[in-house]
């Protein structure tokens, strides 16, 4: 199973970003996809996630500004960001939990004030 994130970039405070992460390979179910981030010198830390049926999960942090949407058809996650803060900067990964987790290369988001 692989993942391919896209997405990122460099964006002023109160933007808008969207990431998309893609899960090919031999897949039968993904019971998990979502989102982490890891802010330098910090500790990587679930940004979103979201269930194949649906059941979505937000930090504190994101919540009202952050949305996760998946495709099940197609394997692949969303997330929508808005209202974007110089404290979302960092390097995002999606994940996805089939019988192990997987992990996408990550990519960068940077907020600048």
């Amino acid at each position: 199973v692989q993942l391919q994130a896209s997405g990122g970039g460099l964006v002023q405070s109160g933007g808008s970003l969207e990431l998309a992460c893609a899960a090919s390979g031999t897949i039968l179910e993904i019971r998990v996809m979502g989102w982490y981030r890891q802010a330098p010198g910090k500790q990587r830390e679930l940004v979103a996630d979201v269930t194949s049926g649906g059941t979505t999960n937000y930090a504190d942090s994101v919540k009202g500004r952050f949305t996760i949407s998946r495709d099940n058809a197609k394997n692949t996650v969303h997330l929508q960001m808005n209202n974007l803060k110089p404290e979302d900067t960092g390097v995002y990964y999606c994940l996805a939990t089939i019988r192990a987790d997987y992990w996408g290369q990550g990519t960068l988001v940077t907020v600048s004030s």
